[in-house]
């Protein structure tokens, strides 16, 4: 994944050829297989679900270096724009940090300054970064290819953040806006009302602030496959396919719905 002083992000570098990048999101496995899973099924990411799942640090780092080695992005959501951790996961092997309930510009400032090292914000330096496999890179060089290949996602998932969503993409060093679509519908008054014409104005609203301020527009929760195609059609270029427990379920289920079939049950 890189060479003397130099990185790539392969989600980042997906979506800067202009096409979509796909992620499972981990809320389940505890293994760093699920890393070569996500890879063998052609995934671009993992998105390491720390908000909402009982991962340790030290888990997380595990699966994100395994996944840094295989050529997947490895991605943490946080559980908010001041979790105190950030710096230690990004220090351990992610290359990006997803941020929730991002409902401000003056909260994506505070996700920048804790994802990118000064000047253009204020994380800490350290050393024998496993980005560089441990090598010991010149910090002229390591500052600048970690700003550049370290990913940060805005997640907008409130009404306040919608209102916001111009404001918010313009903050330098933002590099997704992901729009969270299970929480804006819920703060909609809207829960699961997927499809429904406020939320796709919503969508297309991200987008379009997007592409103003040339950034990228992100879609989670969205699985009905034909809306999915039509946003990516429309500019969503950071995609959420399912998670793994959505994936163990529907394979699951599917078997065993075919075994009782095919024995007449």
């Amino acid at each position: 994944m890189s060479q003397e002083g130099a990185l790539t992000n392969p989600s980042k570098e997906r979506m800067r050829s202009g096409d979509v990048s796909l992620g499972m999101i981990v809320r389940l496995a505890r293994s760093a297989d699920i890393a070569r899973i996500a890879k063998a099924t052609g995934h671009d990411f993992v998105f390491i679900d720390g908000q909402h799942s009982l991962f340790s640090l030290e888990t997380v780092g595990h699966i994100a270096q395994t996944a840094l080695a295989i050529g997947v992005a490895p991605l943490v959501r946080v559980r908010s724009c001041g979790d105190p951790s950030i710096s230690v996961i990004l220090d351990n092997g992610a290359t990006g940090i997803i941020f929730p309930d991002v409902n401000s510009d003056a909260d994506a400032r505070r996700a920048v300054e804790a994802c990118k090292f000064p000047p253009v914000g204020k994380r800490s330096v350290s050393g024998g970064y496993p980005n560089f496999d441990f090598r010991p890179v010149p910090l002229t060089q390591a500052v600048p290819a970690l700003n550049d290949s370290t990913l940060v996602v805005c997640m907008i998932e409130t009404v306040e953040g919608l209102a916001n969503v111009d404001a918010i993409a313009a903050v330098e060093g933002v590099d997704v806006l992901h729009v969270g679509c299970n929480d804006l519908l819920t703060a909609m008054g809207l829960p699961g009302k997927f499809g429904c014409p406020e939320i796709i104005a919503a969508i297309e609203r991200v987008i379009a602030a997007a592409k103003t301020h040339g950034k990228f527009a992100g879609l989670g929760g969205e699985r009905d496959m034909e809306r999915q195609l039509a946003f990516i059609k429309s500019g969503v270029r950071f995609v959420t396919t399912q998670t793994d427990i959505g994936f163990l379920m529907a394979a699951a289920s599917q078997r065993t719905a075919e075994i009782r079939k095919g024995l007449g049950q």
